[in-house]
């Protein structure tokens, strides 16, 4: 199984994803980590991605999934996923990967976003996202509000993923 958090800034995809790996005993990856440094670059000077920007991102996060898939490994990764096009290109939709959309009201996101050091995301940039922002149909993704503790987050995705 591979398990794609997906959700805007904010939204705590690094976090969970990583505890969530920990408890489950998968491997972690950490989708930002994919995107090219001019990618970094203009997102660190408060510049959103266009679609077209994303899709070589997309591709290498598509191309972790399928190396996990060929290899009947398991895995955890992270990425904001924010429209349906770049789901289609991830191939969430398959079987063998399960889709947790984080979600938060846009307060509890920004107020995160301003706590948050060393991130190439500026605050400024969540408008964007949630402009850009897709919801998966109900039948898509596990829907999981993160405006509680981690613990009861985890054990929620956890209970779901095993029914």
């Amino acid at each position: 199984m591979i398990i794609v958090i997906m959700g805007v800034c904010g939204s705590g995809k690094s976090t969970v994803g990583k505890q969530l790996a920990r408890e489950l005993k998968m491997i972690f990856h950490e989708g930002d980590d994919l995107h090219s440094e001019a990618s970094v670059n203009k997102m660190s000077r408060g510049e959103p991605l266009t679609e077209l920007e994303r899709e070589p991102w997309l591709k290498s996060v598509r191309e972790v999934i399928d190396n996990h898939l060929e290899k009947g490994s398991e895995a955890v990764i992270t990425c904001s996923a924010l429209s349906q096009k770049s789901r289609q290109i991830l191939g969430t939709n398959r079987n063998e990967v399960r889709l947790i959309y984080l979600h938060a009201p846009q307060p509890v996101l920004m107020e995160r976003l301003s706590g948050r050091e060393n991130h190439f995301m500026p605050p400024n940039l969540l408008e964007s996202q949630l402009e850009t922002l897709e919801e998966p149909h109900a039948s898509e993704a596990l829907f999981v509000r993160v405006d509680e503790p981690l613990s009861g987050i985890i054990t929620q995705i956890i209970r779901n993923l095993k029914s």
